[in-house]
């Protein structure tokens, strides 16, 4: 595996209007080894990383603007292939299945234990890696 490769596979976008959030879990994910970019709202994301770059995002449903829902709906749109963990604090209990029918990786419950987030993560990166390797 080239090192351009391995960088890919630790590369973690976090769209969620709240700052703190951004800031613990770049936090959390650095110290896995994980590079992170954190962003505010969704438009500042898709103004900022091209289809072109991978990793996999982790997604607030709930955001003023472009919400997870809209910003989910625009990625496949866009063609973007780009694994997406949808994430909440709010305790509808549907949320997980509304997440992966709209094409998301993984739904993930705020407060979260940091060891699902970062299996959860791993899972996600390795089916896309897996759907490339089948599509070659």
């Amino acid at each position: 595996m080239t090192k351009k490769m391995l960088l890919e596979k630790k590369k973690i976008f976090i769209v969620d209007d709240d700052e703190s959030v951004c800031r613990a879990l770049s936090i959390l994910l650095v110290t896995y080894g994980f590079t992170v970019d954190t962003y505010t709202c969704a438009e500042d994301f898709f103004r900022a990383v091209p289809n072109s770059v991978p990793g996999c995002l982790l997604l607030d449903v709930h955001m003023p603007g472009l919400d997870g829902w809209g910003t989910q709906q625009q990625l496949i749109k866009s063609g973007s292939s780009r694994p997406v963990i949808m994430m909440s604090a709010d305790k509808d209990g549907g949320l997980n299945e509304r997440a992966l029918k709209a094409g998301a990786g993984g739904f993930l419950q705020k407060p979260f234990n940091d060891q699902a987030l970062v299996n959860l993560i791993k899972v996600a990166l390795k089916k896309k890696e897996k759907g490339i390797n089948k599509k070659r």
